[in-house]
């Protein structure tokens, strides 16, 4: 038989884990099951369903916190801090679309739980960065806090930055509370047409290394390009690289001016004023141009910037694939053609290897018998990986919560 609890307050967490604890009985924790496909699957014989622990419990524009129960949809949370000229500075993604479900089902907690930050990650930090404290539940059954409202709270161990991208398989948040900033007054991306991934790569990092203070840093190919929403991004008939620039009116003007000067020389230049270049950044951080590609193997790279070219085409003479560039080059989204038997593990993880400068790739979006299959995330070096049991054994020592959902139990 299978159980679905759906609790209310911090008390019905903590009966609903307990009873899971009692009948050695796995359970699968969600907030709205947006981010569900990602991950290995569970076998899981009972749901513990965050959806009803929604709300806003503490939000104070002058002291830059808001404190949310997990269930929290991140779009009403989103608009809230709009309506403040407020924003949550690491950009957090929206996956729905991605795995085939609608957008805006993302929960504050799930964006937590699995550490999710979109391109603004290169000036903001990630989720984690961001994350102040929260009221969770550990796989004993007992409710326990980390944290506060303020960034300099902590003492011992920082229990945010283990919490956050441990996909539920430590504790279950029942609060979180999170740093927010003020939204930028004015946002201009200037594009530039036509260059190869090395040559876009190599101009990325020349930016970010100038003092036009880039909020955002990506490069599309030509074949992802044309999927685009906005206008001067498909239309292009190109590869466009993307630099987005933020802040005051003056500051962005004069800034922008300045680079579209740096970048003329490497090709076309165009510009998107607000409405386009919020959905151009949108588009990117959802990975929106491959939710056209529904039969794809969809890979996350994280790998040093200069490297990135290098590895994509080793992967691509060896599989059918598109990608694109966020984070100057330190991020690659890869989607694979679906023919090869391990989703293009062996080929993108050796591509990586063979390039010799570290880096890792996550499996992020394959059917259930693949990920079942496949090592979802980047396998650990063996003493890590028995570090991150112990630490797992700490918080879950029955193995309970989300069991199996990063690594195969034992």
């Amino acid at each position: 038989m299978s159980h679905h609890f759906r609790p209310t307050d911090d008390a019905h967490v903590c009966e609903a884990v307990a009873w899971a604890v009692s009948e050695e009985t796995p359970l699968e924790v969600l907030g709205r099951g947006s981010k569900r496909g990602l991950g290995r699957p569970g076998n899981y014989s009972a749901t513990l369903d965050l959806s009803d622990l929604s709300g806003v419990g503490y939000y104070e524009p002058s002291e830059l916190a808001l404190s949310a129960g997990a269930g929290t949809s991140l779009e009403s949370i989103e608009t809230l801090l709009a309506e403040n000229h407020q924003q949550l500075a690491f950009e957090p993604p929206d996956f729905g679309p991605l795995f085939g479900g609608a957008a805006g089902q993302a929960t504050i907690g799930g964006v937590v739980a699995c550490n999710q930050s979109g391109p603004r990650r290169i000036a903001a930090g990630a989720a984690r960065d961001h994350f102040l404290g929260f009221k969770a539940v550990n796989g004993r059954g007992e409710l326990f806090k980390s944290g506060g409202k303020v960034v300099k709270n902590v003492t011992g161990y920082d229990l945010c930055k283990a919490l956050a991208g441990s996909y539920g398989t430590l504790a279950v948040l029942t609060d979180v509370t999170l740093k927010v900033l003020p939204a930028a007054e004015k946002t201009r991306t200037v594009l530039v047409q036509g260059l190869a991934d090395s040559e876009a790569v190599s101009v990325l990092a020349g930016v970010a290394g100038a003092a036009f203070e880039a909020t955002a840093l990506a490069h599309i190919p030509t074949a992802v390009a044309a999927r685009s929403g906005v206008d001067y991004v498909s239309g292009a008939g190109t590869s466009v690289t993307a630099v987005r620039l933020e802040g005051t009116e003056k500051s962005v003007l004069y800034r922008c001016d300045r680079l579209r000067d740096n970048l003329a020389a490497h090709g076309a230049i165009e510009e998107l004023h607000a409405t386009n270049s919020r959905r151009l950044w949108r588009e990117i951080g959802d990975v929106t141009p491959f939710v056209a590609l529904p039969e794809h193997r969809i890979w996350r790279l994280s790998v040093p910037p200069a490297a990135a070219p290098a590895i994509v085409a080793d992967i691509a003479r060896h599989c059918d694939c598109e990608w694109f560039f966020d984070w100057a080059g330190g991020l690659v989204w890869l989607a694979v053609e679906g023919s090869a038997e391990d989703g293009g593990a062996s080929v993108v993880r050796g591509a990586i290897a063979r390039a010799g400068h570290g880096g890792h790739a996550t499996l992020v979006r394959a059917d259930a018998d693949l990920r079942a299959r496949v090592p979802v995330f980047h396998p650990q070096p063996a003493p890590l990986a028995a570090l991150s049991a112990r630490f797992k054994s700490q918080f879950d020592p029955r193995g309970v919560l989300n069991p199996g959902r990063m690594v195969a139990e034992s």
